[in-house]
């Protein structure tokens, strides 16, 4: 999709609806621009969203995905020698 449009004496641009619309743009959505070889990409910023510090400490706890016994620091690092010394499938 190819649009054209124009920068205003403000340093201004305007995106127009039908592309708005398309990409879920509403008024106060924070944008990126990245510069590239090619010229400039224009992207919608990713946000956040904040929670509560004991709903993120909820969240965090869920991400533990190990269930076993606790391992010791020497058990971990030679568990990671083993594996880097076997080669990449």
């Amino acid at each position: 999709m190819v649009i054209q449009t124009k920068l205003s004496a403000k340093g201004q641009v305007v995106i127009p609806k039908d592309v708005r619309d398309r990409l879920g743009l509403r008024p106060g959505d924070a944008l990126t621009i990245e510069m590239t070889p090619n010229g400039l990409r224009l992207r919608k910023a990713r946000t956040r969203q904040a929670v509560p510090l004991a709903e993120g400490l909820r969240q965090l706890g869920r991400l533990r995905l190990y269930k076993g016994p606790p391992v010791s620091d020497d058990e971990m690092r030679g568990a990671v020698r083993t594996r880097a010394a076997r080669p990449f499938r």
